[in-house]
């Protein structure tokens, strides 16, 4: 079977959409949430999208498969807060294993179906790996700067705890996303090598995509753009881009700085627009689809798909729209300063 490295040199390849927009129209409660085995739970369990893998696992392998009914190559596992330090939220710490090895067979579950019937057009799971809800970089206490909630040693053990589920799952790709705290990233970057330093396997795939979150062209840690990519390009990184945060026409300049610096493969996956008034998307599939097709006609993308309040509608846009347009082309980049 073609590996990803083949697939990206051929053609511009397809992320799925939002995973919560997605679960929001089940319109599930609480008792959908917690299912049998926890119906007792202290607290509220309704928002954790995550648990679904195990209470409602038919739900996220049909949205799974949606995507890729649509044209994605490559599907995300529901796992975007999936470790202990965010999964303590909702006193579930000690399934954040659990959780993770359980999405990752759903996903793969789907993928392979959908690779067994063309196999000319090979899918790809992405073991997804979020921001986390505590920050390396900026104190939680306005009053003290220097404060921190976490330490290193403790988000990139949750990590790598993340990391070794998705793998014993079996993900092709690990994605470290929606980035707004590089030293977070990097801390995911570290626990995935050191993964597979200790498990002496090869290493898989990284995908690494960061998110600039307003019109001030950084993220929310202060890195520029080009800080952020410098800060992360040790790893290795099969592609590196943006999501999140930003719609297309926002996202725009900032995707055609980054394929001019990248010497590895991009991705954007831009949401649905800004949200309106009410919190909500209105960019319709056609209107996403037209600004990606531009990137991709400028040669500036090699992966590209949807993030908050996109939809299977959108994907199947954005994969008709690039199906036949040549992928950016890797540049020679200069190491040595002259």
């Amino acid at each position: 079977m073609k590996t990803i490295q083949d697939c990206l040199k051929e053609r511009i390849l397809v992320i799925d959409g939002a995973m919560g927009t997605m679960i929001q129209r089940h319109k599930l409660e609480e008792k959908d949430y917690r299912g049998q085995r926890f119906a007792a739970w202290p607290i509220d369990v309704k928002g954790n999208n995550d648990l679904l893998c195990l209470t409602k696992p038919e739900v996220i392998e049909g949205i799974h498969r949606e995507y890729l009914e649509a044209g994605a190559d490559i599907i995300e596992t529901n796992t975007f807060n999936s470790q202990r330090i965010s999964m303590a939220d909702y006193q579930m710490e000690e399934l954040a294993f659990e959780l993770n090895v359980a999405a990752a067979k759903i996903a793969k579950k789907a993928a392979v179906d959908f690779t067994s019937r063309n196999p000319d057009k090979p899918r790809f799971v992405a073991g997804a790996i979020g921001p986390m809800s505590k920050t390396l970089s900026l104190s939680p206490d306005v009053n003290n700067p220097g404060f921190r909630a976490v330490s290193f040693d403790e988000v990139s053990s949750a990590y790598y705890e993340q990391v070794q589920a998705l793998v014993e799952g079996g993900v092709d790709l690990l994605l470290i996303e929606t980035i707004f705290d590089t030293l977070n990233a990097k801390a995911a970057i570290f626990a995935i090598k050191k993964y597979f330093r200790d498990s002496r396997q090869n290493e898989l795939p990284i995908l690494i995509s960061g998110t600039i979150t307003d019109a001030s062209g950084r993220t929310l840690s202060g890195q520029t753009l080009e800080a952020f990519y410098v800060s992360v390009m040790h790893a290795r990184p099969l592609s590196i881009g943006l999501n999140c945060a930003l719609g297309a026409q926002e996202m725009r300049s900032h995707i055609e700085e980054l394929s001019q610096i990248s010497a590895c493969f991009t991705s954007a996956y831009p949401n649905a627009g800004l949200p309106n008034a009410m919190g909500e998307y209105d960019e319709q599939p056609e209107q996403t689809a037209h600004f990606i097709e531009e990137w991709a006609a400028n040669g500036w993308v090699n992966i590209v798909g949807g993030c908050c309040g996109t939809t299977p509608d959108h994907i199947r846009h954005i994969a008709e729209h690039v199906s036949t347009i040549v992928p950016r082309q890797l540049p020679i980049v200069e190491k040595e300063l002259v």
